[in-house]
């Protein structure tokens, strides 16, 4: 058994994408915010922590990048994909009440824009710190109607007045399983490597040294995004997903190249990859 910290309340996303994962005799914990999930396996609360890293509508989710290339180290160990489907739900006893408040969470909101443009324009739109927590407090009756998934109205007992309200049908988030540090999971053929690349203070051609060191293995990247480190201006960080295996000569010289040519890398683990087989 397996107790897995995730982004909560119960009836988010995470919840539904944990779930496709986790053992029926699991432990599944939800903490507000993706730092406290994460937190959660850091001061040992639980074993895994499962969390968005990125959308294909609405793209990365920062604070998860941010948590895992400064925090105390955590690795990724696991992924899964879950597609994302938007419904505006309210209280069953407010039907026909008009709807002048709708409150979700910023995604959300910004891959229903169409939908609320043309049946609520007039509606102020409430942000929350996710979609299950719009859904669950509705009875607070702060606001007149939430978008959240469909697993949020039947866990909270909610009346669906629209379902698939998303601009995009075809909207899918990638969530990562990480832990502590330890044993990396075995190369399947099919996996992902995961790390951050420190550069000094930035100057120009810094992408392009990272970018040649795995072109020169023939490593193909599939997500790289730079973040700010928080010390001073002109200071970044990449971070760096590419096919293959840390065990792999190739991956593991090109990893080796950039450790050479930055102030520092933290690798993020090797795991199975979702989707696209090599």
């Amino acid at each position: 058994m397996t107790t897995y910290a995730y982004l909560g309340p119960a009836g988010t996303f995470t919840e539904a994408a944990l779930r496709q994962i986790s053992n029926k005799d699991d432990t599944l914990v939800p903490y507000s915010n993706v730092t406290a999930a994460l937190d959660a396996v850091r001061e040992g609360k639980a074993e895994k922590v499962l969390v968005p890293i990125e959308n294909s509508v609405e793209g990365v989710v920062s604070r998860t990048l941010d948590e895992l290339a400064v925090g105390t180290q955590l690795v990724v160990t696991a992924e899964t994909t879950l597609p994302v489907s938007f419904s505006l739900m309210i209280l069953p006893e407010n039907s026909g009440k008009p709807i002048t408040k709708i409150a979700t969470h910023p995604h959300a909101e910004a891959q229903c824009r169409t939908y609320i443009a043309k049946n609520y324009p007039q509606a102020e739109l409430i942000e929350m710190s996710s979609t299950a927590a719009a859904a669950s407090a509705l009875k607070d009756g702060n606001y007149d109607a939430a978008i959240a998934s469909e697993i949020a109205a039947n866990n909270y007992g909610l009346k669906i007045l629209a379902k698939d309200i998303g601009d995009n049908t075809g909207a899918v988030t990638r969530f990562i399983v990480a832990q502590k540090p330890g044993a990396t999971p075995k190369p399947t053929g099919n996996d992902r490597t995961s790390l951050v690349a420190f550069i000094g203070i930035d100057h120009a051609g810094a992408l392009l040294e990272i970018l040649t060191e795995f072109a020169k293995q023939d490593v193909n990247l599939t997500f790289i995004q730079s973040r700010p480190t928080g010390r001073e201006l002109g200071h970044y960080h990449f971070i760096i997903d590419a096919e293959g295996h840390i065990d792999e000569p190739k991956v593991a010289a090109a990893v080796a190249g950039v450790r050479k040519i930055c102030e520092d890398i933290r690798f993020l683990g090797s795991y199975p990859r979702v989707g696209k087989s090599n």
